[in-house]
């Protein structure tokens, strides 16, 4: 089965063909760096990664590239509130936000383009729109007039002579313009704060204009995924189609890809409530890594994702479930023989998971079709009904998930040498029938954290809440 996204542009399944074979050019809107990033910005970066893993998974070569946002009205605020400079107020953030990213196990971009560093490249954009006819100036600041673009709006689906798009401009552009429908390229300087000294005068580029010259630079003028949160939409996404195409003439996007807004305990995340969360937050509260990113991958990206600790302690079981079974695969001793139908259940269900992924990033059904195979191995094991071919069969098919979800299975260290002696004092001390001895050592691997459970097939061990 082909490919297929959910376009936002034309609001329907599209079959996904790049515009070289065998090659895709991503853009994906990175963090504005003013702050941590928080666990609404990771379930979109998180689902960015997977949306990669896939496409490498699918046989294509991606190249990835994610803006870092470092000079907008938030970096500057607080590059003043701090007496930073905006390098260093952004550098810190920055340093945090790929330490996060490793932490998640999120792979690196080919490029992370910062702003402060394109500004000559945006100013040459500038020059360009202005020779076209589609700038004004304003008190020192350069507007985008967007009845000069007549498909604006296209993308959102807003009309642009609305309300509500006039006061979202107005809410995010505290500049003089002539029109409240119209946006910012270029701002003036205002008092002490950093501007570049440019043939447009002294000033910093408008935020939206960032990404359009950063993603042509990197990518080309016609790119094939862009991606990012639903608030990207509109005003941000409009005005990157509007400003790149009235540049190029060109189409500026053939893919556009946006992922839904993530809750917590069904509210939206504020401060105020007391339910905002960064990934070191988590961290510090006792959780680890991979539940977090098996929690955020595991709805549909364009459905809203409510973010629990409840929902996140089930993550822990559904990823103990599978490690289990990846531990059981490989210790348990199996007969040789021809596959039989667990072989057969397994690359059904391999065929149905991809089918899901294919099918614009189905994690939910993904992992449905996974979990039943799990059922079905289990009890195929448990009743002495699977051979050695049966069970690589179904270690292939975890290896897809671990190769897409980007999430390894299988006990997660090695047993440290003291634990394996207990295990093996334990053993004896059975096979001697001294079964208070062999309860005492079961306890105290029990207080390591270090679970046994005792089967017809011999030992089998796992570390709780792995």
């Amino acid at each position: 089965m082909s490919l297929r996204f959910h376009n936002t542009l034309s609001r329907a399944l599209e079959e996904f063909v790049p515009i070289t074979p065998g090659r895709v050019g991503l853009y994906t809107c990175g963090p504005t760096v003013y702050d941590y990033a928080h666990i609404g910005n990771f379930r979109t970066y998180l689902w960015e990664d997977l949306l990669r893993r896939h496409l490498e998974f699918r046989g294509h070569e991606v190249r990835q590239v994610m803006n870092l946002t470092d000079v907008d009205d938030k970096t500057i605020a607080g590059a003043v509130r701090c007496g930073k400079s905006l390098d260093d107020y952004t550098q810190c953030y920055i340093d945090a936000f790929f330490h996060d990213l490793d932490t998640l196990g999120i792979q690196r971009a080919a490029e992370y383009p910062r702003a402060t560093r394109h500004v000559p490249q945006m100013v040459a954009l500038v020059e360009r729109l202005r020779a076209g006819g589609h700038l004004y100036d304003s008190r020192g600041s350069i507007y985008f007039r967007i009845d000069t673009f007549p498909p604006y709006g296209r993308l959102s689906g807003l009309d642009p002579d609305s309300a509500a798009a006039g006061q979202a401009r107005i809410d995010a552009d505290e500049y003089d313009k002539d029109n409240p429908r119209d946006f910012a390229v270029w701002k003036e300087r205002k008092g002490d704060e950093p501007y570049w000294d440019t043939a447009l005068g002294q000033g910093r580029p408008g935020w939206h204009l960032e990404c359009s010259v950063m993603s042509m630079q990197y990518l080309g003028e016609t790119i094939d995924i862009h991606t990012g949160g639903v608030d990207n939409i509109f005003p941000h996404h409009e005005n990157e189609i509007a400003q790149s195409e009235a540049a190029t003439g060109r189409p500026f996007v053939r893919y556009w890809l946006h992922a839904a807004h993530l809750i917590v305990d069904g509210e939206k995340m504020s401060k105020s409530r007391g339910n905002f969360f960064t990934l070191r937050g988590l961290l510090d509260r006792g959780h680890q890594p991979r539940p977090i990113r098996y929690l955020l991958l595991s709805a549909h990206y364009r459905k809203q994702l409510n973010f629990t600790f409840e929902g996140l302690a089930q993550a822990v079981a559904s990823l103990s479930r599978l490690d289990d079974l990846v531990d059981r695969l490989a210790r348990e001793r199996l007969a040789e023989g021809a596959p039989g139908a667990l072989a057969a259940a397994s690359a059904a269900a391999g065929e149905r998971f991809l089918e899901a992924m294919d099918t614009d990033l189905n994690t939910a059904g993904a992992l449905g079709h996974l979990f039943d195979l799990v059922r079905e191995a289990n009890t195929a094991l448990d009743a002495g009904a699977a051979s050695a071919a049966d069970a690589a069969s179904v270690r292939a098919m975890l290896g897809r998930f671990e190769a897409i979800f980007g999430l390894r299975l299988g006990p997660q260290r090695s047993l440290e040498a003291a634990v394996e002696d207990l295990i093996a004092r334990r053993q004896a001390a059975r096979a001697a029938r001294d079964f208070k001895e062999a309860d005492r050592l079961r306890d105290e691997l029990a207080g390591q954290g270090i679970v046994l459970e005792d089967t017809p097939h011999g030992v089998r061990w796992k570390r709780r809440g792995a």
